[in-house]
């Protein structure tokens, strides 16, 4: 009999089944822990099937209130992501129930996408190609003279995170002015990293490119609306690498539209995948990708070990490195993590 069971929604599609969740399985396997699919198309048949787990490996379906509450026994609910968005939080920390992330795994990745968003939409790349590829060699040269100059303009950036911290050491040898706004981050933190911290409405005033890195979450949904596009310079280029509802995508939309911001580039959407018929990927001035801002041929292997450590660290009665609702750790009977050499763990 196993030690612990791990349930994950089954999902035909997912390369984490396709492969046996081989890297989750590295820390589980270990500790005696077995991943079982649950087949479920609703959430009654999720929870059902859930019901006894020891923990929660959450792909392929949202851990809302309501499956939450029908748990029995998790004690930990591991998200293979920086976000949260999937997983009720408050609910789960008025279970009892651990909620970890992986906040660093892909910070440099999400960082490079942003940069190349930024100079991407400034230099106005997609039109260019555009223009190329349609044989108007004459035509793409006559946009040369909208492009400003790099040095010397300020990026803003959303929140001050450890992805934003990355992006704002990357614009540094560009000759960029940095500023930021985040309430929750002290001023010496900031200027520590040569970021000069701003209110937000003075952030959006003075900057050239623009770029979202908040959670989602009630306070920061659609944090970026009409209001605030009307706040930005009309030669500014937006930027959104990391939740779409964190934008208002109407009111985006309608700033370009108006030529009230002068472009956009996108990784993320309030509906994914976006459809086909949204007007934001039919304008020139807008560079869209979809959702990969964070890939690498490192990135999903290393967050799956990583989620699978998490996972058995919760389930062994240790703290994880990284919780999502670290008021749980407390008082949940868990004991605090600490850092050993590897020659020496306690399995060694």
């Amino acid at each position: 009999m196993p030690n612990f069971k791990v349930a994950v929604q089954k999902r035909e599609w997912s390369p984490f089944s396709k492969d046996g969740y081989q890297y989750e399985r590295e820390a589980l396997d270990s500790i005696g822990a077995e991943i079982v699919e649950i087949d479920a198309a609703t959430e009654e048949e999720f929870v059902e099937g859930a019901r006894e787990a020891d923990g929660l490996l959450a792909v392929g379906r949202r851990m809302t209130a309501n499956v939450i509450k029908g748990l029995e026994n998790v004690k930990v609910i591991g998200l293979s992501s920086v976000g949260a968005d999937t997983v009720d939080v408050e609910a789960a920390t008025a279970a009892g129930i651990v909620v970890t992330n992986v906040p660093d795994v892909f910070v440099e990745e999400v960082a490079d996408h942003t940069l190349a968003l930024a100079l991407a939409g400034a230099r106005k790349l997609k039109l260019m190609d555009r223009l190329m590829r349609e044989d108007d060699w004459r035509s793409a040269r006559s946009h040369y003279d909208e492009v400003p100059r790099l040095w010397g303009q300020t990026f803003g950036l959303i929140a001050f995170g450890n992805i934003a911290r990355a992006v704002a050491r990357r614009c540094q040898p560009f000759g960029l002015r940095v500023i930021a706004f985040d309430p929750y981050v002290s001023e010496l933190e900031m200027t520590g990293e040569g970021v000069e911290p701003l209110g937000f409405y003075e952030m959006l005033a003075q900057s050239d490119f623009v770029s979202m890195h908040t959670p989602l979450n009630t306070e920061t949904k659609h944090m970026m609306s009409t209001k605030q596009f009307e706040a930005m310079k009309t030669t500014a280029i937006f930027i959104n690498n990391g939740r779409g509802p964190t934008v208002d995508e109407a009111a985006l939309t309608n700033a370009l539209q108006t030529n009230q911001i002068a472009g956009a580039a996108l990784d993320v959407f309030e509906v994914e995948p976006t459809p086909t018929d949204n007007p934001l990927l039919a304008m020139d001035n807008v560079i869209a990708t979809p959702h990969v801002a964070s890939a690498s041929s490192r990135m999903l292997p290393e967050t799956r070990r990583r989620t699978g450590r998490e996972i058995a660290s919760v389930l062994q009665g240790r703290w994880p490195r990284s919780a999502i609702n670290p008021e749980v750790l407390s008082h949940a009977g868990l004991e605090r993590w600490q850092p050993y050499p590897m020659s020496r763990g306690p399995n060694r």
